[in-house]
Order: structure tokens, then C-alpha cells, then sequence
């Protein structure tokens, strides 16, 4: 890694976008300032159960304690968030008179945490506002402050315009998408990191790889999108093996935080079917979403390899193949590379593997049909694509 790229405690840095993200080890130390910027007097801290155990949680409550601020807790979240998380974060949200939150984990927590922040001001169901059906339209800007704090190098929720839980009344994961519901500050520090687990390493990270991946072969058009998206598979193609074997290595780290944020940063010009096929799995089978993208992700680049060759090509590159090739042979080499960087970092190679029942394809592919994150595959594809893509998979 050159040395600009590795962020040490004396080069904490912060960058605009339109979240303003301080970013660096250390960085947590400067929660308090981001909390007196945004005029929190009381926040509600959001986070899970698991953050709690790996003692996170109480490095966040030591900092605000350190600068004298009050706080509230909700540490209930699921690990796939419901909309019933959301009510009870609310009503500790009401509870305990905050007027702005830090939500603190993986992409659980962050992402309730912003459902939280919507409903302080909107009125429910949360199904009104559904991207899948315009939902975007009746999302305002009246909108409490929320400082986001990742633990995982995955959703880059925290910087993404974008809240996931799997609601009642749709029963499928659903996505509310509005620029209103960007964090107004992100704490991206790679020390909160270190202690992740090697599985969970793996699937967050490559969630992140998946965001940058899907994002770049999308069928928009987003020029700096395609950029971000670029560097960040150059960034996971080089750090996420050594993230799982040696979790202690800042500088992997540091590299997968970026990544992350990355590829959050690029969808917003659309995903594809392996999202689509992923918000399905995790409410039927119960598959992690990271796990499940990274399962499934190389079936759909193979289905989308003849739309997307060029593209797919330059993945290869930006993997580490040499650029002397024909396309169609780097094309085939970066589907190859993907499978290969699954087996290194100990994903399973078949949806059965993950504990999903054949006799749950067809309700998968029927559910991964309703998610509007297909509509952006850059090959079209049916309900019918999606249960052969899903067969393959399993």
C-alpha cells in the first residue's frame, strides 16, 4: 500500500461527500466534535447486541461520556433489521427526549438506525415509502441528524442514501432510498474493525465487492460512479484475503473501510440480479446478505458476461490480470478470479451450503422478481432467469 493510503492516528483526515466522513485510526476521538457540530444535545445511540459483546459499544458511551454529552441506547437490533426494531428504536428514540442519533455496527444497525430517524418525523407504514413503488417521492428533509459508525467493512451504509428491513406488510427486505436519509457525519475508523471475525470478515467484505461490482457492470450511466466502483474492486481484490488471515492488519483494514464506502457510494447508480436474488435470500433462508451475494455473484456475472464483456474485462485487470488478453478471455479469468477469492476467504460454494432448501427456489426467485434492484442488471432478466440463476447457485 503507498503510504498516503495508510491513515494513522496523527493523519485522521476528513472528506466531503456529501456525508462528511472522518476517516483514520483514531478517529472515534472525534465522535464529540461531529455530535457539537451537528447541535445533539441528547442522542440516541443505536446498535446491536453483538456490538455490545465485543465491547464497541462501550468505547462509544466512554468517548461521549469523556465530553460530557448525554445519550440514550437502543441495542436491540436483529442481525437482518425488522420493522419491528424500527418501532421500539423509536419509541426509545421518544423515550428518552434525543433530538439526533449515532447508530453504531455492521449495516443493521445503521440501516434501522435511519428508519428510526424516518419515522421521528413521517408518519407510517414504512411501505409508503418503498423505492420499488416511488416511495422516494414522500421522503422529506425534516430529518433528525444521524452520525453513522461502521464496525464491518461491508453495506458502506454509512454513507449511503439508503435504509433495508424486511418489512410486514411487503415480507421481503425493502429498500428506502432518499438523499434526506444520508448521515450528516460518518466515524470511519479501521480500529473498530480488528476484532471482526474471519467468517464475518469474508461476507461483509465481499458484500462490499459486490456493491462496487454490480454497480460498475449497472445499466446506468454514472462516469464517476464507474470510477469509485473501479477502485474499490482494486482495493478488495488486494486486502480482503488479508483482512480474513490476519485480522490485525490496519493497513487490510483500513483498505476494506474504504472499500466499503465505495461501493455504497457507486450504487446509486443501480445493483443487479444478485441483489435482487440476496434481499430475497435472507428473509426465506435466513442467509446473511454478504454470504448470499458472495454465493451467488459469480452464476450472475456468467449470465451477464455476454451484455458486459468490456466491463468485465476491466474487472479482470483491476483484479490483477494483465491487460495483453482478449476480452472475452479476461472476461472469463475475472468470473474465475471471483470464485477463487470465495474459496480463499472460506465462502461456500453453494447456496446449499448456507442452509437453503431446494424446495425455497421458486418463492426466492418469485420475492428476488419484486425487488427493483434487477432492473438495473445489465442484461434483462425474468422471474424465470432469476430461478435458473438460483438453481445454478444452489
Amino acid at each position: 500500500m503507498h503510504p498516503f493510503d495508510m491513515p494513522t492516528e496523527a493523519r485522521v483526515t476528513e472528506m466531503s461527500w456529501p456525508t462528511k466522513i472522518v476517516f483514520g485510526v483514531g478517529a472515534l476521538k472525534r465522535l464529540p466534535a461531529q455530535v457539537e457540530r451537528l447541535k445533539m444535545k441528547r442522542p440516541l445511540v443505536v446498535t446491536d447486541a453483538g456490538v455490545v459483546k465485543a465491547g464497541l459499544a462501550q468505547r462509544i458511551y466512554d468517548v461521549l461520556k469523556g465530553a460530557g454529552v448525554e445519550y440514550a441506547v437502543f441495542d436491540r437490533v436483529e442481525p437482518n433489521p425488522t420493522e419491528k426494531d424500527v418501532f421500539a428504536g423509536l419509541e426509545a428514540y421518544r423515550r428518552g427526549g434525543c433530538d439526533g442519533i449515532v447508530a453504531l455496527g455492521g449495516g443493521s444497525p445503521l440501516d434501522a438506525a435511519k428508519l428510526v430517524q424516518l419515522l421521528t418525523t413521517h408518519e407510517p407504514p414504512l411501505s409508503r415509502y418503498d423505492d420499488a413503488k416511488g416511495g422516494d417521492q414522500y421522503v422529506r428533509d425534516d430529518l433528525p441528524p444521524l452520525i453513522a459508525i461502521p464496525t464491518t467493512a461491508g453495506t458502506g451504509s454509512e454513507v449511503s442514501r439508503s435504509g433495508v428491513a424486511t418489512l410486514e406488510d411487503t415480507g421481503r427486505k425493502t429498500v428506502i432510498f432518499s438523499p434526506h436519509l444520508l448521515p450528516k457525519a460518518a466515524i470511519c475508523d479501521p480500529e473498530l474493525t480488528l476484532g471482526l471475525p474471519p467468517g464475518a470478515t469474508a461476507a461483509t467484505g465481499m458484500d462490499a465487492f459486490t456493491h462496487c461490482l454490480e454497480a460498475y457492470l449497472s445499466n446506468g450511466f454514472h462516469p464517476l460512479a464507474d470510477a469509485v466502483a473501479i477502485d474499490g474492486i482494486i482495493r478488495v481484490g488486494r486486502s480482503l484475503l488479508t483482512a480474513v488471515k490476519e485480522g490485525s492488519n490496519v493497513s487490510a483494514r483500513a483498505d476494506m473501510m474504504v472499500a466499503a464506502m465505495q461501493g455504497a457510494m457507486a450504487f446509486q447508480k443501480g445493483l443487479g440480479a444478485c441483489h435482487a436474488l440476496a434481499h430475497a435470500l435472507t428473509p426465506i433462508s435466513g442467509v446473511h446478505h454478504g454470504l448470499a451475494n458472495a454465493i451467488v455473484l459469480p452464476v450472475v456475472m456468467e449470465f451477464n458476461r455476454p451484455m458486459c464483456t468490456a466491463r468485465l474485462a476491466r474487472v479482470a485487470v483491476a483484479m490483477g490480470e494483465f491487460a495483453n488478453m482478449r476480452e472475452d478471455v479476461l472476461a472469463g479469468n475475472a468470473i474465475e478470479r471471483v470464485r477463487k477469492l470465495n474459496a480463499a476467504i472460506g465462502i461456500p460454494a453453494r447456496l446449499r451450503d448456507a442452509g437453503v432448501q431446494e424446495k425455497d427456489l421458486s418463492r426466492i426467485a418469485a420475492k428476488a422478481f419484486e425487488d427493483a434492484s434487477h432492473l438495473s442488471n445489465p442484461r434483462k432478466c425474468t422471474e424465470a432467469d432469476l430461478l435458473a440463476m438460483a438453481r445454478e447457485a444452489f
